[in-house]
């Protein structure tokens, strides 16, 4: 798509190193080669040629393959019944958006307010709002919210299903209110989601962000190139070492003239920091690796969303299930080769809803998800063989804290990531309420006509223990990891990265990616991590946006 290179073995001077070419990384590198400065993109992973990577639909084919998608997990514990919960991230240009769930939600104004409020001036909700609407073009909504002329289009869902009406209505009757734009000035309520499609095609940062700019002569954009260390004189990052997978043993290294911009995402950015010498430096010296600077807080501040899926079978209505076997589903390929509605457009979650796990509660603590479709045993992947529809919940802001932390000094092995789900007592209780929250709307008189029955977890689960070990048992990630190079001042103690995004302690290196979030915002991450990487093209530049 792009114009790219293979790895050179001579070394290469640009003015800025990008590292991950991903949702904040494609950004950035789009804004940096605006004004003529000289930009290298290193990506891992390969080109985004796969014609899956571009199909709505096909993410299920792209999300679980090594070649396109990072295959991390969490480590076992009691509270995921010794389960490893798979957490994929993007290995290909896009990273992550070319994989994806193509939700676009940006999450309630207070995520961002609490991260200004934490030491982090420049990033409050009016601060940020810019460059959300900078970047996209979304018809209707409130101009005061939404952006018109971005290179990143929002779309609707043009596929209705009477199954996602009952449930909205079933959800109104609960007194939840119908939402027609939660990326505006409320955000509780329940909707259709918005998404990252246009014309029945995946919007990826790839194909917005890289391929219109592929003319330009000051960008190189290098694949299947593997950031394995920083490279470092003292304290001031002067480069990257680099080099493909398939040829572990032979280093290439680009220079810097002005600045490195590791964006990663919140698993491979404190990991490249670590093997660099960067980060705790009890566990560098573990590892045997020489400590250029003792940051505590590089891995640390790990957290996630953690869902639950509640399935129903279904009477009176077909739904996806049956829709996308045998030879119907070449009739859902041709009419999205006429660009007709097909569920081949869709994202994988149809309708949201932002609620409250307790009445008194000031703002939304769950967010929902529903399809109608379902996977079997609640996993993403095979669907069910009889109709089925899903309400998925997770908790908006868990209070549970993980980490990253290499296990060798071998950058091709992957990284311990500990999320510690569930952990933390009030993330269970609000969980367990957000179960009962899901049951209960798809047992809606709205939905009764078809409701047949509950798959998962079954009429017998009631009690809050019986809930737990249920959510225990079935949870999986949203894959919405952050937090690990967390932004912060100096006197925060585990800050990795100023409201600049400058590393403290080191020269010339800034962090762009989900990893710098404080908090997890109420939200899908992809559309706070783009906004991240577009207001790290200002910050790098020395502009703002108004």
């Amino acid at each position: 798509m792009n114009k790219t290179s293979a790895p050179s073995s001579d070394t290469q001077h640009f003015d800025y190193v990008i590292v991950g070419s991903g949702a904040a990384g494609a950004i950035i590198a789009n804004r940096l080669t605006e004004s003529g400065a000289t930009v290298c993109l290193l990506e891992a992973g390969p080109s985004d040629n796969m014609l899956y990577l571009h199909i709505p639909a096909g993410f299920i084919k792209a999300v679980f393959n090594p070649k396109y998608a990072w295959q991390f997990s969490s480590e076992p514990t009691e509270n995921t019944h010794g389960r490893r919960i798979p957490i994929p991230q993007g290995r290909t240009l896009g990273g992550s958006t070319s994989i994806n769930g193509l939700i676009y939600n940006r999450g309630q104004s207070a995520d961002y307010d609490a991260w200004a409020n934490l030491g982090n001036p420049g990033w409050g909700f009016n601060d940020v709002l810019p460059y959300f609407k900078s970047m996209e073009t979304r018809a209707g909504g409130d101009d005061h919210y939404r952006g018109r002329s971005g290179e990143l289009p929002i779309s609707d869902i043009d596929w209705i299903h009477p199954l996602c009406e009952a449930f909205m209505n079933g959800a109104i009757e609960a007194g939840i209110p119908r939402n027609e734009d939660y990326n505006g000035i409320e955000q509780a309520g329940v909707g259709y989601f918005q998404r990252t499609i246009d014309k029945g095609w995946r919007m990826s940062t790839a194909r917005r962000f890289l391929r219109p700019i592929r003319s330009r002569s000051n960008l190189d954009i290098k694949t299947y190139a593997q950031a394995s260390r920083i490279l470092l004189e003292g304290k001031k990052a002067v480069g990257v070492a680099y080099c493909h997978p398939k040829q572990p043993n032979i280093t290439r290294s680009v220079m810097a003239r002005k600045e490195i911009i590791i964006a990663c995402g919140a698993i491979n950015t404190p990991k490249l920091l670590q093997l660099s010498g960067i980060g705790p430096a009890k566990l560098l010296q573990e590892k045997n690796i020489s400590v250029v600077h003792d940051l505590p807080g590089v891995g640390e501040n790990l957290s996630d969303h953690y869902s639950v899926r509640v399935v129903a079978k279904v009477k009176n209505s077909e739904t996806i299930n049956e829709l996308v076997k045998g030879p119907r589903l070449a009739g859902q390929i041709f009419k999205w080769l006429a660009k007709k509605p097909s569920v081949m457009a869709l994202s994988p979650s149809l309708v949201h809803y932002f609620w409250k796990s307790l009445p008194e509660l000031n703002a939304p603590d769950l967010q929902g998800v529903f399809t109608p479709a379902s996977y079997k045993e609640g996993y993403v992947g095979m669907l069910d063989d009889f109709p089925g529809m899903t309400a998925g919940i997770w908790q908006h802001r868990p209070q549970s804290r993980g980490h990253v932390r290499i296990k060798s000094a071998d950058p091709f092995e992957d990284p311990i990531v500990q999320p510690n789900y569930l952990e933390h007592p009030q993330d269970q209780l609000t969980l367990i309420r957000g179960i009962r929250l899901a049951r209960k709307l798809l047992r809606s008189k709205a939905l009764e006509h078809y409701f047949d029955k509950e798959a998962l977890p079954g009429e017998l689960c009631e009690s809050d223990n019986e809930l737990l070990d249920f959510a225990k048992r079935y949870g999986v990630s949203s894959y919405h990891v952050n937090g690990t190079a967390h932004m912060g001042p100096a006197s925060d103690r585990l800050a990795v990265v100023d409201s600049q995004l400058r590393v403290h302690g080191i020269q010339n290196l800034r962090i762009a990616d989900s990893s710098i979030m404080p908090s997890i915002p109420s939200a899908n991450t992809c559309a706070a991590t783009m906004m991240i990487g577009n207001k790290a093209g200002d910050l790098i530049r020395g502009s703002t946006r108004a």
